[in-house]
């Protein structure tokens, strides 16, 4: 071989060789990165695998409706006069959607320190409802009946106007049975059984209620056989009995919410005098609800599942049996210690089971109401926010159920906790906030919350504490854990959000005993400013841009806007704050004392 070509061919061989090492660097980086994700954010990967739906595409028609409930019950004067509704995106629950609609005095330019809201006028909300998503729905028994077919149209009136599915769902011609239809129990299950109920009483009643305008839930008493391979609960009725009804089902409780219940497994609740024989038997009440939708997100894990699940089931005192259809098991095990406390059975795989479950009583779907809310007035047992509040603080044995009385601690300091964000809604100048909150007084301790938070340690923190303060997102849910009389502080982004902040977590941290104070930052405060000029419109006239759709609203004014807060113009907000702090702290210090 020539010199010329033995040089050619080890320069040949050289760059082989460079490639192949880059190759490799750029696979390993893969790898990497992937195992980093796997062991910090499992859930990351496991969303699609158990197909739940990112909130990144949670239509908020529930807020809409929620809205004309609460409009029917009260004067509109009553709301501020921005009202958007919400936008969520991928890590945060509690965010605003689309709306329409402008306002006629919202031409003028704002000031340096406008207070968001005061010239906005009440915007008519409607969204696009997304839809479609592979079902897990099982086939069921034939019986001869029609499935009815619901379509959500993206309009107002789909909220205002019942479903005529609620109405047709149910086919039934009443009839009385001639006495109860019992079954044995199963000898060794010990001796808590529910005790007997008039069940006359209940044959009376439809299997299920669809009035609730966000969840429809069916409760049974007598001979209930629940069957998970056929999707089917099943309500045994004497020979003699004419009642004949069958209802659709998806237990979840974002009703209307077409995209989300689109992953809901679907159950067939039925009156029957035919069906399979029991293979186990229960002497406790089932429950039974859907984990999938938009879980995963802190704001949705409580206003979804948790606080739903605590208003049906903390009446039974532990002794009812949980079936999840549409299970994650990484779910189960973030919240098992609420699990261990509602309720002292293993978990039921819905999906997964084969056995024809028997029971005396059953509920089928959860009661809620409002976003992050009880209503004590419809709730079993009157139970209220203030009930969920005191039972978070016993399951994770928080220690401090009222804020801490001065003089209690010598030299101890009021603490403020700063809910800090890294990747949407920051705060820009988070050591300036920190030195002006102790300048005044506090003891200032800084968390990031996030889906993989250890909650048990969080939910200290968050005990521990006096004051807690954030931007609008998810993290504040943590707010469950704040001793009664402490006091939550919500940083608005620039955008019209004022109604649907208070929404979220001004009337339930209120409900829940704590206090609460909303901060709606001005112009000069949004790094909007740096993307568009001040005469702008998305300063002069923000609703203006809700008409461009979910979207636009999530990526202008929640993805892409972080917080510089204005520490002279904050600082009075948190001296007030310090004041009623100190007030209740001395009415606290002098009813201990007597």
């Amino acid at each position: 071989m020539k010199p010329v070509e033995r040089a050619k061919l080890v320069r040949s061989l050289r760059q082989e060789s460079r490639r192949l090492r880059l190759l490799v660097l750029v696979i390993g980086f893969f790898l990497v990165t992937l195992t980093f994700v796997v062991i910090s954010k499992p859930d990351a990967l496991l969303f699609n695998l158990n197909g739940r739906l990112s909130v990144d595409h949670a239509p908020r028609s529930l807020l809409i409706r929620q809205r004309i409930h609460a409009d029917s019950r009260r004067s509109a004067d009553t709301f501020p006069a921005a009202e958007d509704p919400k936008v969520v995106d991928e890590d945060e629950g509690a965010e605003d959607a689309t709306a329409k609609g402008t306002s006629e005095e919202e031409k003028r330019l704002l000031s340096s320190e406008p207070e968001q809201g005061q010239n906005e006028e009440a915007a008519t909300a409607s969204e696009v409802l997304g839809g479609g998503g592979e079902e897990d729905n099982k086939n069921g028994e034939e019986e001869g009946h029609t499935q009815h077919s619901k379509v959500t149209l993206p309009t107002v009136s789909n909220y205002t106007i019942r479903d005529a599915e609620d109405t047709d769902n149910g086919k039934q011609e009443d009839g009385k049975p001639n006495g109860k239809y019992e079954f044995e129990m199963d000898a060794d299950k010990g001796d808590n059984v529910e005790p007997e109920t008039d069940n006359e009483e209940w044959n009376k009643k439809p299997l299920c209620d669809f009035s609730n305008f966000r969840a429809n839930v069916c409760e049974m008493r007598g001979n209930i056989r629940i069957h998970p391979n056929a999707s089917s609960v099943m309500y045994m009725e004497p020979a003699s009995s004419k009642r004949d009804e069958i209802w659709k089902v998806k237990p979840y409780p974002r009703k209307g919410d077409e995209l989300c219940l689109g992953h809901i497994t679907e159950i067939t609740v039925k009156s029957s005098k035919v069906a399979p024989e029991c293979s186990k038997y229960h002497n406790v009440p089932a429950v039974v609800f859907a984990l999938t939708g938009y879980t995963g997100n802190l704001f949705h894990d409580f206003t979804d599942v948790l606080v739903p699940l605590f208003t049906t089931a903390s009446e039974f005192n532990g002794e009812v049996q949980f079936l999840i259809t549409d299970m994650a098991i990484w779910w189960t095990r973030k919240y098992k210690v609420v699990f261990d406390k509602l309720s002292k059975y293993p978990l039921i795989d819905f999906n997964n089971d084969d056995q024809v479950h028997c029971f005396k009583h059953a509920i089928v779907g959860l009661h809620a109401y409002m976003e992050f809310t009880i209503d004590s007035s419809k709730a079993p047992h009157n139970y209220s926010m203030m009930d969920f509040n005191r039972f978070m603080r016993r399951t994770y044995s928080l220690p401090r159920d009222f804020v801490t009385a001065l003089g209690e601690i010598p030299k101890a300091k009021p603490r403020l906790l700063i809910i800090s964000r890294q990747r949407t809604r920051m705060f820009l100048n988070l050591n300036e906030i920190v030195a002006m909150a102790e300048e005044i007084g506090y003891e200032v301790v800084v968390e990031e919350a996030n889906v993989s938070s250890d909650l048990s340690h969080f939910g200290k923190v968050v005990n521990s504490v006096d004051v807690m303060m954030g931007v609008h997102g998810a993290g504040l849910t943590n707010c469950v854990f704040l001793p009664q009389n402490a006091t939550l502080i919500q940083i608005v982004p620039w955008g019209g959000l004022d109604w649907i902040s208070r929404i979220d977590f001004g009337n339930p941290a209120e409900q829940m005993g704590l206090r609460y104070k909303q901060y709606s930052i001005g112009v000069h405060e949004s790094s909007l400013t740096d993307q568009y000029p001040l005469d702008h419109e998305i300063f002069t006239n923000p609703l203006s841009f809700h008409k461009h759709g979910f979207e636009f609203i999530r990526q202008t004014f929640m993805d892409k806007q972080n917080v510089k807060l204005d520490c002279n113009r904050f600082k009075p907000v948190l001296l007030e704050v310090t004041a009623n702090l100190d007030y209740v702290l001395k009415i606290s210090f002098a009813y201990q004392i007597v």
